[in-house]
């Protein structure tokens, strides 16, 4: 075993960053400032971790998130949002879509607030962060816009579509074709589109099952954008759509996929059950078959069953994910993650898993970071040494390894 190879290339596939409310009043549009300064004034953040001075600032300061993700040995990331936009209700990823009107104006100022900060958070460190842009879907000519600019402005990341919940009726679904101008322009921009777990959920109401009902079904709405988009021939008509599906598991993709191939058969024999279609209406091929053409997985703190589904995809489209800085993610204990989950994984795949994918599709320079894998990056020694014994205070992602 040659141990003296370079050290792995680490580019977390899944990371978040945000302005405070502070910084993001300098990047908002002054028209907004005043009725931003109301809304500031009687806005009160639910979330812990974004009150928490000492943890909320990994959002956004330089030196921290530097410090943090160095001893990581994470070099690079992608960057989806965090934090409160302004006019936002709550947190970001957890906000349903603005309604039309007076709503949709302001949180547009919101995001666009967002996208100019995280043009300059990037550009601070241009090797290290592919930022992700937001856009809404209330009206397709003003997304295709905000991502243009995005894209005209230096966000390689991509952009983070919202996903439309069941009880959100002023929102045309996903699977509506009015969406394939968006689609194409994206394709056109080679933006990739992503999906992040969490998102999409309905208003559950105030009930004390609430939580636990809500985290229950996170995978299931999860997963409609992919499910819809697929279904109505998105990835038919768009091939080299790019669709990145972050923090949603892998595991269960493999069934989800049997699924979606058993009512694509159905269909071209003409049938579900008492339904009738035209023979011939299924789609050309197979969800199964669109998956690896079309989706690249974003896997945040993978389990080791997850690893072992790696090649459901094929070489080049899983990536790791340390979801950082949510208090759910790898960090402090990356290192140590990997040596629970990739140990068996050989090399060569592994340098893919943990960088060269995400390198690939977001176009990070491998030779920029070179120094700094030199510097901070695991050994491959260290990587295929197991992890016998947990350290102290070891967090939420290494326990559940230890079931």
């Amino acid at each position: 075993m040659n141990t003296t190879e370079p050290n792995y290339t680490i580019i977390t596939a899944d990371s978040h960053a945000g302005g405070s409310h502070e910084q993001y009043r300098e990047y908002l549009d002054p028209a907004w400032h005043d009725e931003f300064d109301a809304w500031r004034g009687e806005y009160k953040n639910p979330w812990k971790d974004l009150r928490d001075t000492d943890l909320r600032i990994r959002s956004w300061d330089d030196d921290r998130r530097d410090s943090d993700q160095l001893k990581d040995g994470v070099v690079g990331e992608i960057l989806f949002p965090n934090t409160v936009p302004p006019f936002y209700p709550g947190f970001v990823l957890f906000a349903g879509p603005p309604k039309d009107g007076d709503e949709y104006q302001r949180r547009r100022a919101g995001i666009h607030a967002h996208n100019r900060w995280m043009v300059d958070f990037c550009a601070s460190r241009p090797h290290r962060r592919a930022g992700i842009g937001q856009i809404f879907l209330n009206d397709v000519d003003d997304a295709i816009a905000d991502a243009t600019w995005c894209r005209e402005n230096g966000l390689r990341g991509g952009v983070l579509i919202p996903t439309v919940a069941p009880d959100v009726k002023w929102v045309k679904p996903l699977y509506d074709p009015v969406y394939d101008p968006l689609w194409s322009a994206l394709v056109d921009l080679d933006m990739p589109v992503h999906l992040h777990g969490g998102t999409g959920s309905p208003n559950y109401g105030k009930y004390p099952a609430t939580q636990a009902i809500m985290i229950a079904e996170v995978p299931f709405y999860g997963m409609r954008n992919y499910v819809h988009l697929l279904l109505a021939g998105a990835f038919e008509r768009f091939p080299a759509m790019k669709f990145v599906i972050t923090e949603a598991g892998s595991g269960q993709f493999e069934s989800l996929n049997r699924q979606l191939d058993g009512i694509i058969l159905s269909m071209r024999h003409g049938s579900i059950g008492e339904l009738k279609y035209e023979k011939g209406a299924g789609l050309p091929q197979l969800a199964s078959e669109y998956f690896k053409q079309n989706v690249w997985l974003g896997a945040s703190f993978p389990s080791k069953r997850d690893i072992e589904k790696r090649d459901l995809l094929g070489e080049g489209r899983f990536m790791w994910g340390s979801d950082y800085p949510h208090d759910e993610g790898t960090g402090p204990f990356s290192r140590e993650h990997l040596r629970q989950v990739m140990v068996d994984v050989p090399v060569d795949e592994k340098r893919r898993l943990l960088g060269l994918n995400a390198a690939d599709l977001y176009s990070f320079d491998i030779d920029a970071l070179a120094p700094l894998v030199a510097e901070h990056g695991p050994t491959v020694a260290e990587l295929q040494e197991p992890l016998l014994e947990l350290p102290d205070g070891a967090n939420r992602a290494l326990l559940m390894n230890m079931r």
